[in-house]
């Protein structure tokens, strides 16, 4: 296996400059391959402030034991406003694709994962790569967008729902109202690739609301759903297990942590890979 950390705009003007020597970059795990592999692009969250290192490489590293390359995004956080994230997001994407022949991987069998504010990014990038705001040089617009779409307790809603934090930090404090209805993203779904969906019933952070609301606009767009509703559980359980425990054991929840085999079984499928 091949590790490595690029520059994300290495080349580029990198357009969430605020001359602060933060530069987000990529997390590349390449696996040795003489046939093209399916891959997983991986969002960390934490509301838009950070990304947590706790759902970043452990979950690259699982999906490498199970055959896929992977990747981790360190986007853009506060006090970087939208639309950076979602440029941070097309131009990983515009980067695995175009190395895809050098790197053995399969260009139409690319998932992406997000966990929290993650799962928002993850969500916005898909539903708004081609529009006029994504667009930037070193992004290829064609080259930007998953083929399968797996969601871990995500940020959806900015209504009477939502994890106001995320907004705030992505928005700022006084938000433009239009804005924050364009990125309450259960009214903004029309297409997109197949969903893998999680949450818990008691998620007292990002309320369970959300992901019921992003079910029933998948089922009005027509868009195939799995999702799994754990009746207990903490916001941010990663793995929820003693892998990503970070010394917390609220953090561990063996039933809740069925949710990442669950989830391999539905990428093989998508992506009709075998065990």
């Amino acid at each position: 296996m091949k590790t490595f950390t690029m520059d994300l705009w290495e080349g580029f003007s990198y357009p969430g400059e605020l001359n602060d020597g933060f530069r987000p970059s990529l997390d590349v795990y390449i696996l040795k391959s003489d046939a093209p592999r399916p891959a997983v692009l991986v969002l960390p969250g934490s509301g838009y402030v950070q990304c947590s290192p706790r759902e970043a490489e452990a979950l690259a590293l699982r999906f490498n034991a199970a055959g896929f390359h992977a990747f981790v995004l360190w986007y853009s956080c506060a006090p970087r406003r939208h639309p950076v994230p979602i440029l941070d997001c097309a131009r990983a994407f515009t980067i695995i694709r175009s190395r895809a022949g050098e790197w053995s991987l399969d260009p139409s069998r690319i998932g992406m994962m997000g966990f929290s504010a993650g799962g928002h990014l993850a969500l916005s990038e898909t539903i708004f790569y081609n529009r006029d705001f994504a667009v930037s040089p070193g992004i290829t617009s064609s080259l930007a967008r998953a083929d399968a779409l797996m969601l871990c307790y995500p940020v959806i809603s900015s209504g009477d729902r939502a994890h106001r934090g995320s907004f705030t930090a992505l928005l700022g404090e006084n938000p433009d109202p239009a804005l924050l209805e364009l990125l309450s993203l259960e009214n903004q779904l029309e297409k997109g690739p197949p969903v893998f969906l999680w949450h818990t019933y008691t998620d007292d952070a990002v309320p369970v609301e959300n992901s019921f609301l992003l079910a029933k606009a998948c089922r009005r767009a027509g868009i195939p759903l799995e999702m799994h509703i754990f009746p207990e559980g903490r916001h941010g359980l990663s793995l929820a297990n003693r892998e990503t425990e970070a010394g917390d054991p609220l953090n561990v929840n063996p039933h809740a942590a069925q949710w990442f085999g669950l989830c391999l079984n539905w990428l093989r499928l998508q992506f009709k890979t075998e065990p």
